[in-house]
């Protein structure tokens, strides 16, 4: 499908920011607040509650003035705009991308009266069951409560919710556990699995298509557990599902109200919002659900309202573009200082790397520039005792997003206090390092020999210039994990915009799959006659003696 575009390094301005990083390329970030002793209101920005301080971004007034100029260049507004009209900006699917619809409140039309006529009837449903779920009236087979939810899906359906379980978790007293489980493998699953008692244990299948091959072999194994323990007719009493394969649902046993719609315009990793939301609502409940919705919202309204320069998603994307194509700084490390956000890296490990990870532009021609960065990290503190020394002295290079939370997610701010003193402390001083000079005097200071001085300073050299922002909010409630859900989702948009490329597909993906299924009956039945590659039969023998079944 051809799609007449024109992507940032077609622009004027892209050469323009060429030659910024190339005045900016031997200019230290502490000699940027040398310059500018105001550097820190200059660059950071506030708003729907969150603070974004960019301060130690290797970049400068004309830098963020060009960046800004490239969102006009490229027509990022357009693509703002259509995407909240409906529009089928997912071009290589033809269909609409409204994300941004499942989060809105009543009134507010976006993708038009029908789409959101059917968002609150879903919704509605969704958080109804719920509810029930959560407060013991919907009951199992046996007339008990549910005290056990297993999640079954696997990436969009598994790594948004898991995540923000997990990230709430000080907001799920009174529900019943939730546990995630997507491997293939049976690992976990089997784990769950161990403890679980199946009376009071219910299954939320997520899977669109419900023809996934993980999703489905987790959910097969699941009904045989439960059916052994409690009998055929005890399923649809355990089993709900978010899907649209009605036939499919039928055959497995799906109870018939338990069952929740997904639509084509929403993709898998933006869909959290969603039904796919529906463990995370049993955990949180209906008004915390709410919450989080709302604090999307409100992102979505800064995000297609602000002007570019105070943008949170925007500023936040333009300067993710800076860093790949021009400062030529291939990952971004995610680095939570509260522990609660542990699985925040992995969500957005798919949110970016499969929305961006592209070689071709919408219109079907190379990519003109690199695309997507590749995104780690861990929680801040954890991370400060095991990667870190790379990123402060290694020759690898990264910019770094530190996620800091002013209040502490337990109630326990003395701890949460040194969470933040090691935080602002690393950001500092992975932005100005520490000279030769200063380690000298530091060493003299101690009374160390001069000559040991010498030979120790090249080990203590920290080159600093390592870019990072903070993202500094006051709490982790659900509102402000609705937010940052929201502004890295904006983000990814804006950079694809930049670069030319489809966000909401992900073909690469589907190759997998095809080729997985292609396989399996190799590995089924080693002695039969198959057609793959010769490594790969060579590697299934091997793996067919040490199962011990004879090819």
């Amino acid at each position: 499908m051809k799609v007449a575009i024109q992507p940032g390094p077609s622009t004027p301005v892209w050469a323009e920011l060429a030659a910024q990083a190339e005045r900016l390329s031997t200019t230290p970030v502490s000699e940027l607040f040398n310059r500018d002793p105001a550097r820190f209101d200059a660059f950071s920005r506030e708003a729907a509650g969150l603070l974004l301080d960019f301060s130690r971004q290797r970049l400068d007034a004309p830098t963020l003035a060009k960046l800004c100029q490239l969102a006009d260049a490229v027509g990022l507004r357009r693509r703002i705009d259509a995407m909240f009209r409906g529009d089928h900006i997912n071009t290589t699917e033809d269909r609409g991308v409204l994300h941004v619809a499942l989060r809105q409140p009543a009134g507010a039309a976006i993708g038009g009266a029908d789409i959101e006529k059917t968002v609150m009837t879903e919704r509605t449903r969704m958080l109804a069951f719920a509810e029930g779920v959560r407060s013991g009236n919907l009951k199992g087979s046996t007339s008990e409560p549910f005290k056990l939810v297993v999640n079954i899906g696997i990436g969009g359906s598994d790594l948004g919710p898991a995540m923000a379980v997990q990230a709430l978790r000080a907001y799920t007293s009174g529900a019943p556990r939730c546990a995630f489980v997507s491997n293939v493998d049976g690992v976990h699953l089997a784990e769950v699995l161990e403890t679980a008692d199946p009376k009071t244990t219910l299954f939320i299948v997520a899977s669109k298509t419900f023809t996934t091959l993980e999703t489905q072999t987790n959910a097969h194994t699941a009904r045989a557990w439960l059916a052994k323990h409690l009998g055929e007719q005890a399923v649809p009493k355990h089993f709900g599902a978010v899907s649209v394969n009605g036939k499919a649902m039928d055959a497995f046993g799906i109870h018939p109200e338990y069952r929740f719609q997904m639509w084509d315009w929403v993709g898998g990793r933006y869909s959290i919002w969603s039904s796919i939301g529906v463990s995370l609502a049993v955990a949180i409940g209906e008004r915390h659900f709410l919450d989080f919705l709302a604090g999307g919202h409100e992102v979505d309204e800064h995000f297609r309202t602000s002007a570019w320069a105070q943008n949170l998603p925007v500023l936040m994307g333009l300067i993710g573009v800076w860093n790949i194509n021009f400062l030529h700084l291939p990952t971004l490390a995610v680095l939570p200082y509260d522990d609660s956000l542990r699985r925040f890296p992995a969500y957005l490990q798919q949110l970016e790397m499969e929305s961006n990870g592209k070689s071709v532009m919408l219109d079907g021609k190379p990519v003109e520039c690199e695309t997507a960065a590749v995104i780690w990290g861990e929680p801040g503190d954890n991370a400060q005792h095991s990667f870190f020394q790379l990123l402060h002295q290694g020759t690898p290079r990264a910019a770094f997003d530190f996620l800091l939370p002013a209040r502490s997610s337990c109630g326990n701010q003395p701890q949460q206090n040194l969470a933040i003193a090691s935080c602002l402390a690393q950001a500092e001083a992975f932005a100005h390092g520490q000279s030769a000079q200063t380690v000298r005097a530091q060493l003299l200071a101690q009374k160390m020999p001069a000559a040991q001085v010498e030979e120790l300073i090249p080990h203590k050299i920290d080159p600093g210039s390592r870019p990072s922002t903070i993202v500094l909010f006051e709490k982790l409630d659900p509102a402000t994990l609705g937010r940052l859900v929201a502004v890295y989702e904006h983000s990814v948009l804006t950079q694809s915009v930049v670069w030319g490329i489809n966000a909401f597909d992900q073909w690469g993906v589907e190759l997998g799959k095809k080729l997985t299924s292609e396989l399996v009956p190799a590995v089924l039945d080693p002695s039969g006659s198959h057609t793959a590659p010769g490594p790969i039969l060579k590697l299934l023998a091997t793996i067919a003696r040490w199962r011990g079944v004879t090819p």
